[in-house]
């Protein structure tokens, strides 16, 4: 227990100079970029008026030394003060707060759909290993992974939406109905179905199959499953209790490290169904050069990629008793 006790504080440390690194880093890229911001906030006075445009350099502290910018950036975050957006002038606080529940319902209703149905084909699609049923499932899950995301999404639209008519196009509720309490939420889950199959079919569960039909063919060839049969174990016993379990590991990794990115890994997802979360708003910050809002989100996307890991690597240690606390 102590020497867990050590391996899980010494993590832990690891977390936080994780993150420090990481929001130094990300300060350091964003405000050497390429492109003013002030210039996309003018706008047209920023041509037509250099004076608006100075006034405006000032007003956000932009004209001062980078390395005082980043002290500044740095006292106010101590503070739980995430600074102000340029483009929406709001608290960047307030902006990702606004966006995160969205997020969350649309990945974290994804991810899980996708991490069983890869876990199931795979596991199926390995003991089914050779045959035109593995062949099979090994195109369709190829071919799902190789079309681009934002691409499937319109061609579920197109199908789904524009001709049957199944599901709305787009958005996350329909705002004429002014629905309210259970109803509400039954909007809100028929806006979801669409853009979470979307991203469970197309980007998830793909790789849960591929990494765990891998894992189960690696473990069905090792010699303790020959011992095991020799002992007389029935195949089956033997897939349930040790194959599978081993062969689980690396897709539970995988499961932890996506955690990671469940605020800002449906971007592309987000502007196609034109869904309010924060991979969509993180492409608009982008876009206007919003250091504020960049820095912010990035901020939240270390501390949960970190913290993922963290999380990741304890049940991996739990998992798998060959772990050694180091």
């Amino acid at each position: 227990m102590a020497g867990a006790a050590r391996y899980i504080a010494r993590r832990l440390v690891q977390v936080v100079i994780t993150i420090i690194f990481v929001l130094a880093l990300n300060f350091l890229i964003i405000n050497l970029a390429p492109g003013n911001p002030v210039r996309y906030m003018a706008g047209e006075y920023a041509v037509s008026d250099p004076a608006y445009l100075e006034a405006m350099t000032k007003r956000w502290g932009l004209d001062k030394p980078l390395p005082e910018r980043f002290i500044t950036y740095m006292s106010r975050l101590i503070q739980g003060d995430f600074g102000y957006s340029y483009r929406y002038t709001a608290s960047v606080t307030v902006l990702i707060a606004e966006r995160i529940i969205p997020t969350l319902l649309l990945t974290l209703t994804s991810l899980p759909i996708g991490f069983i149905v890869g876990i199931f084909l795979g596991a199926f699609s390995a003991r089914k290993f050779p045959s035109k049923t593995d062949a099979g499932l090994s195109f369709v899950t190829l071919f799902f992974y190789s079309m681009p995301v934002f691409w499937f999404g319109i061609l579920m639209i197109v199908i789904f939406s524009v001709n049957l008519r199944f599901f709305p196009v787009a958005g996350m509720l329909n705002p004429r109905a002014g629905y309210t309490g259970l109803n509400y939420w039954l909007d809100v889950l028929y806006h979801l179905i669409l853009p979470a199959s979307v991203l469970a079919v197309g980007a998830y569960a793909p790789v849960f199959y591929k990494v765990t039909r891998s894992s189960v063919l690696e473990q069905s060839s090792e010699e303790y499953v020959s011992t095991f049969q020799s002992y007389g174990l029935r195949r089956s016993k033997i897939f349930r209790k040790y194959i599978l379990r081993n062969a689980l590991l690396p897709p539970i990794t995988i499961f932890g490290i996506s955690l990671g990115f469940v605020l800002t890994g449906a971007a592309l997802t987000e502007t196609v169904f034109a869904w309010p979360g924060i991979g969509r708003l993180m492409l608009d910050a982008a876009n206007y050069r919003d250091y504020p809002l960049l820095m912010g989100i990035y901020l939240i996307m270390a501390i949960g990629v970190t913290v993922a890991s963290f999380l990741t690597d304890i049940i991996y240690m739990l998992l798998d008793p060959r772990v050694k606390y180091k």
